[in-house]
């Protein structure tokens, strides 16, 4: 069964940076897309970016320019750099590889 662990959620304020780590275990990962998604308080799940097995990237349009993600193959580890950091990213953030999602780490943004 497919393990994913998300890490590195906190208190941020607006303009501040974070990185988020997923560890992943139990699978092929460097064959797989892997994927960030959020969830903000009191609404439904929304993506945000994905990275492919050849490295390709793709972002939401509300993240474009602000986050990166990146993969390490060698470690089994999926990241997403977030930088300038806005109130509207508050949100519990899981990693997703195919039908496999994490339990999430939140991220709240606020003065």
């Amino acid at each position: 069964q497919v393990q994913l662990v998300e890490s590195g959620g906190g208190l941020v304020q607006p303009g501040d940076s974070l990185r988020l780590s997923c560890a992943a275990s139990r699978f092929a990962f460097q064959n797989y897309a892997l994927s960030w998604v959020r969830q903000p308080p009191g609404k439904g799940v929304e993506w945000v970016s994905t990275i492919n097995h050849h490295g390709v990237k793709s972002y939401s349009d509300s993240v474009k320019g602000r986050f990166t993600i990146s993969r390490d193959n060698s470690n089994n580890l999926l990241y997403l750099q977030m930088n300038s950091l806005k109130p509207e990213d508050t949100a519990v953030y899981y990693c997703e590889s195919g039908s496999s999602r994490g339990q999430g780490t939140q991220v709240t943004v606020s003065s």
